[in-house]
């Protein structure tokens, strides 16, 4: 075999072993699960069963395991794409969860974290991370790394303070920040135009956060218990929204502008101090539930008549002493209460006439 021919069959060789290296590399890291696909694939409980083909696990369960460190080896999940650790009592992450460079899912809840795990924000591909109930109190500006991230909850920790930076997090839909002490919202948080539910109750906001009128696309809004005294009349740019929670704050009047919310399904308004309800509420056409029990409502505006699809009516513990005739009109009432009011027999017995088909508690 001469010099050239030698050559060539060196060459032929090299260039078959880069290819099969190529190969192994792509068998090694596979593409990302769509959200349906990863919801549907088999769900591993037991680390050293998934290890025994660490490339073929996408998922992993290990919550409630009493874990206070996160086992190294997981880190051979190459191809892991959702990870479960709620109900564990991890304070911290190690470094090398980096190297989990796929996955897409992180449930950190109900653990004992007091700071946030900045290790995670190498994982460019988490889109729904869960870090609700822990002892957190800062949401730092590490946390504007994690650009895809379409749900973030942080319910139930004690967070006085939002970075500027969650601004960049602009794909989140989902976000929840109820039950914390949180007194503001940061400016940057209205480029978050991609909201559709944000919950904000058990804050000490004391006011309407103008900033998330900016959130034209929001479905779900939770504002109970924040000691909220004027609901703004902005209120009816939001016409997406499908579902308020308003309940246990201090409002004494409800904006017409109410009205102009003609997707809405489920109105909360409970434990305020309502006197009475505007006449405009009979533009909520899409409403099934309205809750507006203990507050200190005397009358009701005969307008209710005009809610057709309502199905379940709230009113307990008001001061109501009789219902307009209008409210016969409610054919797909299903479930009407009404304890602790000022009913007479007469009036009770008048208004179950009204509604024979209606479940009614007095």
């Amino acid at each position: 075999m001469n010099v050239l021919s030698l050559t060539l069959l060196i060459i032929f060789f090299c260039s078959c072993n880069t290819t099969t290296q190529k190969s192994n590399s792509n068998h090694s890291q596979t593409a990302l699960l769509d959200s349906v696909t990863l919801a549907n694939t088999k769900t591993y409980t037991d680390l050293e069963e998934a290890l025994i083909k660490p490339l073929e696990v996408y998922k992993l369960l290990l919550s409630g395991r009493k874990l206070t460190t996160l086992p190294i080896k997981i880190t051979e999940l190459k191809n892991l794409q959702a990870l479960y650790l709620s109900y564990n009592q991890l304070a911290t992450l190690p470094d090398e969860i980096r190297e989990l460079k796929n996955l897409q899912e992180l449930e950190l809840g109900y653990n004992n974290f007091t700071k946030f795990p900045t290790e995670i924000v190498t994982l460019k591909n988490l889109k729904i991370l869960e870090l609700e109930n822990n002892q957190l109190t800062i949401l730092p500006d590490d946390i504007g790394e994690l650009k895809n991230l379409k749900i973030l909850k942080l319910e139930n920790n004690q967070l006085t303070y939002l970075s500027k930076n969650i601004g960049e997090c602009m794909n989140i839909r989902e976000l929840d920040l109820s039950d914390n002490k949180l007194t503001t919202l940061p400016k940057e948080i209205e480029r978050l135009k991609n909201l559709q539910e944000l919950y904000l109750s058990t804050n000490n906001l004391f006011v309407f956060p103008m900033q998330i009128m900016a959130f034209k696309k929001l479905k779900r809004l939770g504002l109970y218990n924040i000691q909220l005294n004027i609901l703004p009349k902005e209120i009816g740019g939001f016409k997406n929204l499908k579902m308020l929670h308003l309940g246990n704050n201090k409002l004494t009047v409800l904006p017409t502008e109410i009205g102009e919310l003609k997707e809405m399904m489920m109105l909360d308004l409970s434990s305020n101090k309502l006197t009475t309800l505007p006449n405009e509420i009979e533009q909520l056409k899409s409403l099934l539930e309205l809750s507006a029990g203990r507050n200190q409502l005397s009358t009701l505006p005969k307008e209710i008549g005009n809610l057709k699809n309502l199905r379940n009516l709230y009113l307990d513990d008001n001061k109501l002493t009789t219902l307009p005739k209008e409210i016969t009109n409610l054919k797909s009432l299903k479930v009407l209460g009404l304890p602790r009011n000022q009913f007479i027999a007469i009036e009770q017995e008048r208004i179950r006439k009204f509604l024979p088909d209606c479940k009614i508690g007095f």
